[in-house]
């Protein structure tokens, strides 16, 4: 494994599977290292254990997407945009709003 934090975050998951911060470090290493079916599945966790991450849906929308599920993606971008609408994420809003486009 090239990068050794997605180890350390592995065992961190281990130890709390509901770490939401660790789900989603661990997400977004793992989507650096190009494993977006793997990072897809510890984003699911993260917003199944924190649905308000705003960032966490935006992030496993690109990982749905780079691994071809394309209305999955669009089902997770649509709760995406509510919940970032609703945290006032307007960075993560916009980035949502850009991505519901193509996939329209």
């Amino acid at each position: 494994m090239a990068n050794p934090k997605i180890a350390q975050l592995k065992k961190l998951v281990q130890m709390d599977p509901t770490d939401a911060v660790a789900l989603f470090g661990l997400g977004k290493f793992l989507m650096e290292d190009g494993a977006f079916d793997e990072a897809a599945v510890y984003l699911d966790q993260c917003i199944t254990a924190k649905p308000d991450y705003s960032a966490a849906y935006l992030a496993l929308v690109e990982s749905l997407l780079k691994i071809n599920q394309t209305e999955r993606a669009s089902q997770v971008c649509q709760n995406g945009h509510a919940v970032s609408l609703k945290n006032g994420d307007m960075q993560v809003t916009k980035k949502l709003e850009t991505i519901q486009a193509t996939l329209t």
